[in-house]
């Protein structure tokens, strides 16, 4: 038979591929987030921003990016959102005048400190189709792709 009338098999198959996975697994996870937090406004990436000021405090821009893995644009976008709903504050850095500093005003605290138990709550329902042995090895293959 002629090559060009049947092309090879192809083993390529998208459902298979880890990036396909891995964004079917980030979207599932995102859905039940948004839908538990408790708050429809608020983004899983928001969320990660203000937890992050939660535990570290008054940070630069930039800081508050690299520690939750967000570009300078989108750390940029979350910010102006986060200041718009009066949830973060900024003000120029007291030892760099040249960077600015971001940090959870008392809206903020009050609004992290009610959803903190939803955000637990999420994060257990992602896990739920596994057995607790398969949620500690999936979280531990998880932070060795990081």
């Amino acid at each position: 038979m002629d090559q060009i009338a049947h092309p090879p098999t192809d083993d390529y198959l998208l459902t298979g591929q880890v990036h396909y996975r891995l964004r079917r697994a980030h979207q599932r996870a995102s859905s039940i987030f948004m839908d538990m937090i408790g708050d429809s406004q608020l983004t899983p990436t928001q969320w990660g921003a203000l937890v992050t000021l939660r535990a570290e405090g008054s940070l630069s821009q930039n800081q508050l990016g690299r520690l939750t893995f967000m570009d300078p644009a989108t750390t940029q976008g979350v910010i102006l959102r986060l200041v718009e709903r009066n949830l973060v504050e900024r003000q120029p850095d007291p030892q760099d005048r040249r960077r600015t500093s971001v940090s959870l005003t008392r809206a903020g605290q009050s609004l992290v400190n009610t959803l903190l138990e939803n955000a637990t709550r999420a994060h257990h329902r992602t896990l739920d189709p596994l057995t607790p042995e398969e949620q500690a090895t999936f979280l531990l293959l998880l932070s060795r792709l990081m």
